[in-house]
């Protein structure tokens, strides 16, 4: 049983196409990333299902309720990050989260969460002194405060310097270990393929493919990258086992192949035998770039 369902959902904006006739389902208790660029549709997408704006077209159930009929409902069963807008600046850590606590009928104790985040040292701080890994830890607080089945996290680590980003995925990790439904959007690569299990690909408002980020690779970033820096010789790369396709940049010489140990085994052999020489060997697994590249021609920043 799906605890999300989206189907044909579309939004306009005057001539613009925000959203175009999407549709996935999300299982309890998974993470589910939607993933793009800027102006792909991912906020929309995730604000229409939160019952914050209204679509032209189609159809949203979030945990058995339809989303269009009953908005309030939806919004008190899940859980939503807030930007640094959505904050009073001269309010306290512990005030804010006092604050959106009233809100609920139910709530988690406001001490365990400020833990949880690892916000303790901050707990008496006002708002408009954190930094902006703190204050990305401020708003999923506010998103977890009532103990919500499902989770909104929309670009939640954005901004963050490495560790800040890290332990924010770990915080993440740990709401799926709960049980608890993330539905998150973003658009780093490596952070939907280590935190979702599942990922939808926007483009243009529309959805170009969903599957586990291993299941996208496969299908859709098929082979292993091994770059070799040759320093002289002639080998017909192509012919090497394994291999599918033979490309140059930059000096180097790039092969796919469906068999790297294989590949790797027979340059390393010629490299012995003297056939070639090798200034540097990379091997490179497919990335969930490499799926959007091919999906869509271009990348994900731009």
């Amino acid at each position: 049983m799906a605890i999300v369902e989206v189907k044909d959902l579309f939004k306009r904006y005057g001539d613009v196409v925000a959203v175009d006739h999407i549709e996935f389902m999300v299982a309890p208790g998974e993470v589910f990333g939607i993933l793009g660029p800027n102006g792909a549709g991912k906020t929309t997408t995730l604000e229409i299902i939160e019952g914050l704006r209204h679509p032209d077209g189609g159809r949203v159930v979030v945990d058995g309720i339809d989303v269009q009929r009953s908005p309030r409902e939806v919004r008190s069963r899940i859980g939503m990050q807030l930007q640094q807008a959505g904050f009073f600046d001269r309010l306290t850590v512990d005030e804010t989260l006092q604050f959106f606590s009233a809100f609920h009928r139910r709530a988690l104790p406001v001490a365990d969460v400020i833990h949880r985040l690892q916000l303790d040292e901050k707990r008496r701080a006002r708002v408009d002194t954190l930094s902006g890994g703190q204050q990305q830890r401020l708003s999923v607080a506010v998103a977890l405060i009532n103990d919500p089945r499902i989770i909104f996290l929309d670009e939640p680590t954005t901004g963050l310097d490495p560790q800040a980003r890290r332990a924010l995925w770990e915080v993440i990790a740990s709401f799926r270990r709960e049980g608890r439904t993330v539905i998150l959007t973003t658009h780093y690569m490596e952070e939907a393929q280590h935190l979702c299990d599942r990922v939808a690909i926007m483009d243009h408002g529309r959805i170009v493919a969903h599957d586990s980020p291993r299941g996208l690779i496969r299908a859709h970033a098929p082979g292993t990258t091994v770059s070799v820096s040759p320093g002289g010789g002639q080998v017909q790369f192509d012919g090497l086992p394994g291999v599918r396709t033979v490309q140059q940049a930059n000096g180097e010489i790039i092969l796919i192949t469906s068999d790297p140990l294989r590949t790797v085994q027979a340059l390393l052999e010629l490299n012995r035998s003297g056939q070639v020489n090798f200034h540097q060997l990379r091997v490179e697994e497919a990335t969930l770039e490499d799926v959007f590249l091919h999906l869509t021609g271009r990348r994900l920043r731009e």
